[in-house]
């Protein structure tokens, strides 16, 4: 069995959450498992359980208001990683924010690499393959005239029920606390 993993994201229902799902299953449909989301913290494991990671969520999220992010170009991870994404270019700042103050206490982990807010829209096998979803990626998103800019007013609690198998476990109201800041 493997150790348990959690992710905090913000699911992108709206025009641009449905360009990024409907590339994504052309792109690499064999990988196609989730809906379009912006990460808050990518995947971990938890230091002290579950229980009390929704409750720093809760504390934090509770406190921070809802926003707006602007989506930005097409990219990708390379040579890191075959991933091509769609960068959060307005509110990045804001969402690096967010993620520092989550990821301490009982949502602690040394991430592999330093965070990018982004949309995904495919990770697939090769960097060849990166290198061409991402071309194509560009000339569908210079196309795309729905709107950029998403709201995130809630997020999602999400664990990792079997390999790449994600199932949400809370939303996250953003914005919803009574503590006086």
């Amino acid at each position: 069995m493997h150790s348990l993993r959690y992710a905090l994201v913000a699911y992108v229902k709206s025009d641009a959450g449905e360009f990024a799902e409907r590339l994504a299953r052309e792109l690499h449909p064999q990988s196609f498992h989730l809906s379009a989301h912006i990460t808050l913290l990518p995947p971990r494991t938890l230091p002290k359980g579950e229980s009390a990671a929704l409750r720093r969520i809760e504390e934090i999220c509770g406190q921070s208001a809802p926003f707006e992010v602007t989506l930005g170009e097409v990219q990708t991870f390379l040579p890191t990683t075959p991933t091509v994404y769609i960068r959060v270019a307005q509110a990045a700042a804001h969402m690096c924010d967010l993620h520092r103050r989550l990821n301490g206490d009982a949502l602690a982990y040394q991430e592999e690499w330093p965070y990018v807010p982004h949309l995904t829209i495919a990770k697939v096998d090769t960097e060849a393959e990166a290198l061409a979803a991402a071309e194509l990626a560009r000339r569908r998103w210079a196309a795309f005239a729905g709107s950029r800019v998403v709201r995130l007013e809630q997020l999602t609690f999400v664990r990792e029920e079997s390999l790449n198998q994600w199932i949400d476990l809370a939303p996250v109201p953003l914005g919803t606390s009574l503590v006086s800041r």
